[in-house]
């Protein structure tokens, strides 16, 4: 028996080329307000990095990368080695795993501190993820907008992400969509993005 959800709520968000699965809110608020609160406390924060147009760029958005092994994870022009998983990781990468029957051996988190803090159009097709390979991405604290662009058509798909909620990408999502997380002045409350990820290396 599946405590934390029901098929009934699970939804493509993707009229065609991909695979979107919304689960919506997975954990209640008290479990929800619990996580959020442990991993502003307990996570290694670092600013992000990225190397454009042969620049070295730091970023407001701080992020931090775990997993089963010590993986590198590269990405912008930027390396990472994973830290080892954290109790609470953990216990959510359970959570996730049950709820959508994959498996993941890593984590890519990120913390916005306000509205103004996002993250632009991009795929996350890097040759050390599983091609094709599930991305789990749960929300905590303040609820953003989440946006979807084709490749191709152009057509745009926006939802809210709520506190405690999952989306799911898998399929052919990266290779025939982009996604962003826009920026906005109305929301002054951090939020933290856990990505649970495979990587293949």
């Amino acid at each position: 028996m599946d405590l934390f959800n029901t098929e009934e709520t699970i939804s493509n968000l993707l009229p065609y080329d991909g695979e979107a699965n919304y689960y919506g809110q997975i954990l209640n608020h008290s479990k929800s307000e619990g996580y959020y609160k442990k991993l502003l406390q307990n996570i290694v924060w670092k600013n992000d990095e990225a190397v454009i147009f042969g620049k070295l760029i730091v970023t407001k958005r701080k992020v931090a990368w775990y997993g089963e092994k010590p993986f590198e994870y590269t990405y912008s022009k930027t390396t990472k080695l994973a830290l080892p998983w954290t109790k609470e990781l953990l216990e959510l990468k359970t959570i996730v795993e049950e709820n959508t029957g994959e498996t993941f051996n890593s984590c890519l988190l990120n913390l916005y501190h306000n509205g103004e803090e996002g993250m632009a159009w991009h795929s996350d097709a890097e040759k050390d993820l599983k091609k094709n390979g599930a991305i789990a991405s749960l929300s905590f604290g303040a609820e953003r907008k989440f946006s979807f662009k084709h490749k191709k058509s152009k057509q745009k798909i926006d939802i809210i992400l709520e506190k405690g909620s999952l989306l799911v990408m898998k399929g052919n999502t990266q290779t025939n969509w982009l996604h962003r997380l826009p920026p906005t002045k109305k929301v002054m409350v951090p939020r933290i993005n856990l990505t649970f990820r495979t990587i293949i290396k």
